[in-house]
C-alpha cells in the first residue's frame, strides 16, 4: 500500500481491536446495524452483486449477504477483515488499499450493481487519495450502477471536495441525504449519504 491511510495514522496500534469489540457488543446488544445496507437493498436487484468498500467488521456486507446478494467486502485493515471472515462467513472478505483496488488481480473480475462506503470511510482514506479512491471504485461498478457513499461532514473532507472528486471519477450525483434512512439533506446535516450513479 503505497499511502498510510488515516485509520493508520490518526488512531492508536490498538484502535482496530476495540472497533471490533465495540461491533460485536453492539450486534450482542441487538443494536441495528443494517440501516446502510437496508438502503442499498432497496436500490439493486435480487441477488445484485454488491462491492463493500471499507468493509470493516463486515457488518454492512454481511446484512446485504442475508438478503441474498453476493458480496465482496475490503478493507486496508487485516483485523478487521480476519473479524469480518470470522463473524460473518459467506461474503468474500479481502485485505486491499482502495486506492490502489484492483480485483480483477484478486479473482474478481465482474463489474458490480452496486458499491457502497459506509461508517467515515471517505474520512479515513490516505490524504489527497480521496479522488483515486472513488476512481478505483467506480471502475469496479458496471455501468448505471451506484456508489453510495456515506460520511461526516465535520471530518476534514468537504462536500464541495467530494463532489468534484466524484465527478472526476466518472460519476454522477442523483440524491443526497442527511441520514441513511433518508432524513431530507440540508446545508447544516453533520452526515452526508450521497447517491451517485455511473453513467450507462
Amino acid at each position: 500500500m503505497a499511502d498510510p491511510t488515516r485509520w493508520v495514522t490518526d488512531t492508536g496500534p490498538e484502535h482496530s481491536q476495540w472497533y471490533v469489540d465495540r461491533f460485536r457488543r453492539l450486534a450482542a446488544e441487538g443494536a441495528d446495524l443494517a440501516g446502510e445496507a437496508r438502503l442499498l437493498d432497496a436500490m439493486v436487484p435480487p441477488r445484485a452483486r454488491v462491492l463493500d468498500a471499507g468493509c470493516g467488521t463486515g457488518r454492512v456486507g454481511a446484512a446485504l449477504h442475508d438478503r441474498g446478494h453476493t458480496v465482496v467486502g475490503v478493507d486496508a485493515d487485516p483485523v478487521l477483515v480476519e473479524a469480518a471472515g470470522v463473524d460473518h462467513p459467506g461474503p468474500r472478505w479481502l485485505v486491499a488499499d482502495l486506492a490502489e483496488l484492483d480485483l480483477a488481480a484478486a479473482g474478481e473480475p465482474e463489474p458490480f450493481d452496486a458499491a457502497v462506503l459506509a461508517g467515515n470511510v471517505m474520512a479515513f482514506v490516505a490524504p489527497g487519495t480521496e479522488r483515486r479512491v472513488l476512481g478505483r471504485v467506480a471502475a469496479h461498478v458496471r455501468p448505471d450502477g451506484v456508489v453510495v457513499v456515506g460520511f461526516g461532514t465535520d471530518r476534514g473532507y468537504r462536500l464541495t471536495d467530494f463532489d468534484a472528486d466524484a465527478v472526476a471519477a466518472g460519476l454522477r450525483l442523483e440524491h443526497r441525504f442527511a441520514t441513511w434512512d433518508l432524513r431530507p439533506w440540508r446545508d447544516d446535516a453533520d452526515f452526508a449519504v450521497t447517491v451517485l450513479r455511473r453513467p450507462a
